[in-house]
C-alpha cells in the first residue's frame, strides 16, 4: 500500500501544478466510472456537476472528480479532463458519443502567487495525462499548491498547507482513501493531542493563535482572511455502493474534517467532500455505517499529512519551517 488514495482498486490521481503562480490541479480518475456522492458543508463553495450525484438523479457514475484552485475560474479545467476522457472513449454512453461526467470543485488561492494565472482546460487535460495508480505526490502539488490555513488576520499570519492522501485496509478485504486539499479558515490540529500544527500564528511570538479562541474576542469581529478558505476532499473505497450509500459516506467524512481543522464550515469555506464506489470487491458486504466512521478517520489523517507535507511558497512559511 502507498497509504494513499489509489490503494483504492480503479482510481488514479493526477497533478498540474504552477509552482510559480502558486495554483494548481488534481484529478481523480475512474477510468471504468464509480458511484459517486457529494456533501457540502461550507457556506460558499465552487462547485460544478454536484446535482448530477443526488440519488434522485439519472446519472449513476463519474468518470472522473476534480480539484481546483482558481476559485471559480478554476472549473474550467473540468473542460480538460472532458476533452481527455472523451478521446479515450470514456463516459456516459449516449448513443452518438461519449459525455464524461466530471464533478469539480474549486478553492481560492487569488491571493497568493499570481492572482491572473488560473487552472484552465490544459491544466485539467495535463493533469490526466500524468495520472497512474502509484504513490501520490503530498505537499504543494496539484489542487494544494496554494493552499493555506489559519486565515483568522489575513495573509501576514497565516501557514502554508497543501493536499494530502492516505487509506486503510478494513475487514473484508475493502479498502478505504481519501484525498485532500485544505485551504481552510481555522487551524489545523493534530486529533490524537488536539495540538495545533499550523494555523493562524501569532504576531507576537513564536507558535500559533488558537482561532477558535480568538473568535471569542475582538478579533471575532474583524476576522480578516475571511474570503480566502474552503478544503476539498474525495473519499473513496473499493466496495460497492448505491449511489444513496456514496452520499451517506460523503455526509460522514465531513467528520474527519471537523477532528483535524477547528473551526470548519464556516461562512467563509466551501469544505465540499465527494465520495467514490469503485465497487471492485462485489463480494463483500457493505456496513456503509462502517465505512463513513474510518473515511472520517482517513481523511482526519489526511488532513495532517497536508500540513506536515507543505512546504514554504510564495512568502507564506510551512509549519516545518517555523521554530
Amino acid at each position: 500500500m502507498y497509504n494513499a488514495i489509489t490503494d483504492v482498486e480503479g482510481l488514479e490521481v493526477g497533478h498540474w501544478t504552477d509552482s510559480q503562480a502558486a495554483t494548481g490541479c488534481t484529478v481523480i480518475l475512474c477510468r471504468r466510472g464509480a458511484v459517486a456522492g457529494v456533501d457540502v458543508r461550507g457556506s460558499a463553495p465552487g462547485t460544478r456537476e454536484t446535482d448530477l450525484l443526488r440519488p434522485v438523479n439519472l446519472v449513476q457514475r463519474a468518470h472522473a472528480v476534480l480539484l481546483a484552485g482558481g476559485s471559480a475560474y478554476g472549473l474550467d479545467a473540468a473542460n480538460g479532463v472532458m476533452r481527455w476522457l472523451e478521446e479515450q472513449g470514456l463516459g456516459l454512453d449516449v448513443g452518438v458519443a461519449v459525455v464524461p461526467i466530471v464533478p469539480a470543485a474549486v478553492l481560492f488561492d487569488l491571493d497568493i502567487g499570481r492572482s491572473d494565472v488560473r487552472p484552465g482546460l490544459e491544466a485539467g487535460y495535463a493533469a490526466c495525462q500524468s495520472a497512474d495508480s502509484g504513490p501520490v505526490t503530498e505537499g504543494c502539488v496539484g489542487a494544494g499548491t496554494g493552499a493555506r490555513v489559519g486565515n483568522l488576520m489575513g495573509p501576514l499570519t497565516r501557514t502554508k498547507s497543501g493536499i494530502g492522501t492516505a487509506s486503510r485496509h478494513i475487514a473484508g478485504g475493502l479498502t478505504v482513501g481519501a484525498i485532500v486539499a485544505v485551504n481552510a479558515f481555522g487551524d489545523v490540529v493534530d486529533p490524537t493531542t488536539s495540538q495545533i500544527i499550523a494555523g493562524a500564528r501569532n504576531p507576537h511570538g513564536k507558535g500559533f493563535l488558537n482561532t477558535v479562541d480568538a473568535l471569542h474576542g475582538e478579533l471575532g469581529q474583524t476576522m480578516l482572511g475571511f474570503a480566502s478558505n474552503t478544503t476539498l476532499a474525495v473519499v473513496a473505497t473499493d466496495a460497492v455502493l448505491s449511489k444513496e450509500e456514496a452520499n451517506k459516506l460523503a455526509q460522514m467524512a465531513h467528520d474527519g474534517l471537523a477532528q483535524a481543522i477547528r473551526p470548519v464550515h464556516t461562512m467563509f469555506d466551501g469544505d465540499t467532500v465527494f465520495a467514490l464506489g469503485t465497487g471492485r470487491r462485489k463480494e463483500v458486504t457493505v456496513n456503509i455505517s462502517a465505512l463513513g466512521a474510518v473515511a472520517a478517520a482517513v481523511l482526519a489523517e489526511a488532513v495532517v499529512r497536508a500540513v506536515r507535507e507543505a512546504t514554504s511558497l510564495a512568502g507564506v512559511p510551512a509549519a516545518r519551517d517555523l521554530s
